[in-house]
């Protein structure tokens, strides 16, 4: 039966600095993790998923983060207009309920 270790993040987070320091399977071996768990860590700050602090990330992180956000940017645009656009629509909507609610009334035509 195998035993779960919990890990802090701070430790996490010294791990990898560690790792890129001096190689992941070294230092699994000197930390005494397994090494897939290790790895795993190594992998989750390259995707981001582990803050392991400023300055960690290569150019090319820096560039796709750059992307990313210009992207949701343009998404975030589209769908305010969308928004908009269906407010704008509802309330045109509302207007003409309350037209032919009020036409009804005035003609004395009322549905029983």
């Amino acid at each position: 039966m195998s035993k779960n270790r919990q890990y802090d993040n701070d430790f996490k987070v010294q791990a990898v600095k560690f790792a890129k320091e001096i190689g992941t399977e070294k230092a699994a071996k000197e930390l005494n993790v397994p090494f897939n768990t290790l790895y795993g860590w190594v992998k989750k700050a390259k995707a981001g998923g582990l803050d392991i602090g400023l300055g960690e990330r290569n150019p090319e992180d820096a560039l796709n983060i750059a992307q990313e956000n210009q992207q949701l940017k343009k998404k975030t645009n589209a769908m305010e207009k969308e928004i908009k656009r269906l407010n704008e629509m509802n309330e045109f909507l509302e207007d003409a309920a309350a037209f032919f609610a009020a036409s009804r009334q005035k003609s004395g035509k009322s549905k029983d």
